[in-house]
């Protein structure tokens, strides 16, 4: 059995982080990774019943970028570590830039999509 001194050896004596930003911010990025997931699946899926092949090859696209943003989301958790308790910022703009821009392509993708398959494909 471990003791209390045990446990907790490899953490810091002090909060670096007391609002834990980066905790919840890491869970924010799991969620849309899963969000990802699931509606690529469901195209997939929907693409594979109507037999629309690049619909399919989309929804597969799009299954794998929420696997790469799961995964880019738990290395980014642990590699901010280090510069919170030096007591750097992470904050990064070039990123902060990419992210928006890369979100609102995706959402415009989405509304195309869904004209498509709305309007002009039933």
């Amino acid at each position: 059995m471990m003791s209390d001194g045990d446990r907790d050896a490899g953490r810091p004596a002090r909060h670096f982080d007391p609002g834990v930003q980066h905790e919840r911010t890491a869970l924010a990025w799991e969620r849309t990774g899963l969000a990802a997931i699931l509606a690529g699946a469901g195209l997939a899926r929907v693409a594979s019943t109507h037999f629309h092949y690049v619909l399919g090859t989309i929804g597969a696209v799009w299954v794998a970028i929420g696997g790469l943003v799961l995964f880019w989301s738990s290395w980014r958790y642990e590699a901010l570590h280090g510069p919170l308790r030096a007591g750097d910022s992470p904050v990064h703009p070039s990123m902060a830039r990419f992210v928006g821009v890369t979100t609102i392509g995706f959402i415009g993708f989405s509304l195309v999509l869904m004209v498509y398959l709305a309007v002009i494909d039933i």
